[in-house]
């Protein structure tokens, strides 16, 4: 099975606290504190779907999960003429780019899974809201899927799970994860009010050599991570195809479901 999920990415996330904060335009409001278990409402609902897709197979015998598992994957063949020789026939030739990121292999697949989506579709939400983000997720998932099977053309082994879209969610976080930290409030505006923190230009954030050195950094351990396909029960190949794509839609199409400031209209992060 092509899993893909590789190891953790390094992210800005785990960036450390940037200290106190005192007056200015994030007034620190113990009232306002939000709980720390308040899921947004599309993300519990992804995840909650994946959930029952994994509680559903563990209901099967091991024949039908694999052909259920092959139903929801993705596979290039289907596109290559083997539409109608595998599970679903010519519909999951299009539905299978939807289907595939709601199926894992393992728990540990699904629990990576989770909690990028946790993280990064957490923070996108409380920005950009439960539609768009639904729409975000979607796309950077179809652009993973897209890459992938530009790239393995024809390919009877099957892809599933949803680090494509999260990826893509991570790069979406990445477009204003830096400006946060610029400015006061940093991870606690990140958290608190993340539509406070204005959006930089493509052309500008592409600049920032801390986003030059995540992005390089998550090409390469992904593309260090390349290994073989295994078949649908393994779990022995990583899809850094589904990773690349959905990681730099995301980071290229965030501005389209963005609707906070931009970076230049705000004066607190105008540029020096």
């Amino acid at each position: 099975m092509i899993n893909d999920q590789g190891e953790r990415p390094a992210s800005g996330e785990d960036v450390a606290h940037d200290g106190e904060h005192t007056g200015g335009a994030f007034p620190a409001d113990p009232a306002a504190r939000e709980p720390i278990f308040n899921i947004p409402p599309t993300v519990l609902a992804l995840l909650a779907i994946m959930l029952a897709v994994m509680a559903y197979r563990l209901l099967l015998d091991e024949d039908a999960d694999t052909n259920f598992v092959l139903l929801l994957a993705l596979i290039p063949a289907r596109l290559a003429g083997y539409a109608a020789e595998l599970p679903g026939g010519v519909s999951a030739a299009y539905t299978q780019f939807i289907t595939h990121m709601f199926v894992h292999a393992d728990a540990m697949h699904l629990a990576f899974n989770g909690a990028g989506l946790l993280a990064f579709g957490g923070a996108l939400e409380k920005r950009i809201g439960a539609v768009r983000l639904l729409a975000f997720f979607v796309v950077c998932g179809l652009a993973g899927a897209a890459a992938f099977i530009a790239l393995n053309p024809g390919l009877l082994a099957p892809m599933i799970g949803a680090s494509g879209a999260i990826a893509g969610l991570m790069g979406g976080v990445m477009r204003y994860f830096f400006s946060a930290m610029d400015n006061r409030g940093g991870l606690r505006r990140l958290n608190q009010d993340p539509r406070s923190i204005p959006l930089k230009a493509l052309s500008v954030a592409l600049r920032d050599r801390r986003l030059q050195v995540v992005t390089a950094s998550f090409i390469v351990m992904n593309l260090a991570a390349l290994v073989g396909f295994g078949d649908v029960n393994a779990n022995s190949a990583i899809a850094w195809e589904a990773h690349v794509g959905g990681y730099i839609a995301g980071l290229f199409l965030f501005g389209l479901f963005d609707i906070a400031p931009r970076h230049e209209d705000v004066p607190e992060f105008r540029e020096e």
